[in-house]
């Protein structure tokens, strides 16, 4: 069965680009949003097995959108996908609510699997 992620992303194009990388793995996209405002009203409808979050987004950041969706879905990984990884990485802790960060150029899809501490399901 595909484990199932929910991308939540500013930019359509980088969400069609990780949509893409997920399907063509075998992981099912189970829903998108373009900001955390739409996240949050969006994840109490979807129960998705790991969420990617950007962090600059119009609305609602995605550390903001982070904190309050894990306190919706406290045992799904939040991976915070950014151009400012190397900031956060500089912290002794990670902002509440992620499970790792991930600098927008390097592999998501190696860290989406060690997230979901499972190999890549089979593609269709």
């Amino acid at each position: 069965m595909p484990r199932s992620i929910f991308i939540v992303d500013d930019s359509s194009d980088i969400r069609a680009g990780i949509r893409r990388q997920l399907e063509v793995s075998g992981f099912e996209v189970c829903g998108e949003a373009g900001d955390g405002i739409d996240a949050l009203d969006k994840l109490s409808r979807l129960r998705p097995d790991l969420i990617i979050l950007d962090m600059s987004m119009p609305r609602m950041n995605g550390v903001d959108a982070a904190r309050q969706l894990k306190h919706m879905c406290p045992n799904v990984p939040v991976i915070l996908y950014t151009a400012f990884a190397d900031v956060f990485r500089r912290k002794e802790a990670l902002p509440e609510g992620v499970s790792e960060i991930v600098a927008k150029g390097e592999n998501l899809l190696d860290r989406v699997v060690r997230s979901l501490g499972t190999t890549p399901p089979s593609p269709s």
